[in-house]
């Protein structure tokens, strides 16, 4: 060998021993790697009633106690997103202790500190777009508006406004958000709701929809169908349904999952397990879409606690 190739050599051997025995610290400086993908997790629940028996629980054991069960599940999640069935406002109750099945029976209001019981567990997004909202008018409206805000709770669907205004745009670990309700009882119609879901998705935002929807009790209606088909057409990267009081089956239409009911995940409703079991849905998102996604069985323990539901 020439002295020329005995120093190539030599300096070959010597770059090698460089990256076989060098710290990790030291190699990843020398050459460039890439940055993980960002990744955010959103937990979905269903419908949020704290009124009737539930408020006479909260009254009783103080209002913790209905989510305790639960709570380490809705703190595991960047965001907590959630039907709330009502509003909540400074009036007394006329469900509590309300003959079953009379008018005063399913009109609602929750305690004004029913927004910092849902901050405190994390619940920091909820949904207006339902058919008990308006039970107290828009006056109604405007409090839970307002005790929502004093609590750091974001809202989207309050029906009173235009369907620009009904959208919650959130940037969630660096991913834009959009939310956008539907409901069968606060106006609006399908082309108003597919074009919203158009003008969002224009502008490079991950759109979510939640519908309030369907008949209670039953599996999903032909018209749920074709909504939910609707939705993702124009752009919805996921449907969460509610209403129906029970778990409905999932779909997945183009890729995209539609969950068409995740039933009760707070409700005084305790006659068949049923009405009694509820869904989580827990999404993870990173910057492609859907990264993965995981199901928790809720079950409405007679006490009024919401706790996963044993196998």
């Amino acid at each position: 060998m020439t002295q020329i190739g005995t120093v190539v050599a030599s300096l070959a051997a010597w770059f090698m021993a460089l990256f076989t025995s060098a710290p990790l610290s030291l190699v990843e400086q020398l050459i460039p790697q890439a940055a993980p993908p960002s990744q955010t997790t959103i937990l979905f629940g269903g419908d949020l009633m704290f009124d009737r028996t539930v408020r006479l629980s909260m009254q009783e054991n103080g209002d913790d106690f209905i989510l305790s069960c639960i709570d380490s599940v809705l703190r595991d999640a960047d965001l907590v997103v959630a039907n709330l069935e009502g509003p909540i406002t400074t009036h007394e109750s006329v469900s509590l202790g309300s003959v079953i099945g009379s008018p005063e029976n399913f009109t609602f209001t929750f305690p004004t500190s029913t927004a910092t019981l849902l901050k405190r567990h994390n619940i920091s997004l909820v949904s207006l777009g339902n058919n008990h909202i308006k039970n107290f008018g828009g006056e109604g409206v405007v409090q839970t508006k307002d005790w929502l805000a004093r609590a750091g709770v974001r809202h989207f669907g309050d029906p009173y406004v235009s369907e620009n205004d009904r959208v919650a745009r959130i940037e969630v670990g660096g991913i834009p958000f959009s939310f956008i309700s539907w409901s069968d009882w606060t106006g609006g119609t399908k082309e108003e709701v597919v074009a919203q879901i158009k003008a969002e998705v224009g502008v490079d935002r991950r759109l979510i929809r939640m519908a309030h929807w369907g008949e209670e009790y039953v599996e999903p209606t032909a018209k749920m169908r074709s909504l939910a088909h609707a939705f993702v057409d124009a752009g919805a990267v996921l449907v969460i349904g509610g209403h129906p009081h029970v778990v409905q089956e999932k779909e997945f239409y183009h890729g995209v999952p539609i969950y068409y009911s995740l039933g009760n995940l707070v409700f005084d409703q305790y006659w068949n397990d049923e009405v009694r079991t509820g869904q989580l849905v827990r999404v993870i998102f990173d910057a492609k879409g859907i990264y993965g996604l995981d199901e928790f069985a809720t079950y409405l323990e007679s006490d009024r606690r919401t706790c996963l539901k044993k196998e």
